[in-house]
């Protein structure tokens, strides 16, 4: 039996980011996903809306079917 994995191009944060420092958040997804590391990513409120910024994930782990992200934000658009 195969492991369900996505791959994702942008962070879609759905405003469920916690604040760890300054600039560094940590994000749960349901689900696996795969992201790149270490490389500036578009980060989006929803999918549908305007990127808010950019980030570049730090780190990634899997465990009980769901996503861990910390991510630090380089770049803020907006702050809405």
């Amino acid at each position: 039996m195969g492991m369900p994995l996505e791959l994702q191009t942008m962070l879609v944060t759905k405003g469920k980011e916690e604040r760890v420092e300054e600039n560094t958040f940590l994000l749960e997804k349901e689900g696996y996903r795969l992201y790149p590391l270490d490389v500036p990513i578009e980060v989006r409120k929803l999918k549908e809306s305007d990127p808010s910024g950019t980030a570049i994930i730090d780190s990634l782990k899997w465990e009980k079917e769901k996503t861990v992200i910390t991510y630090r934000l380089v770049s803020l658009y907006s702050i809405n």
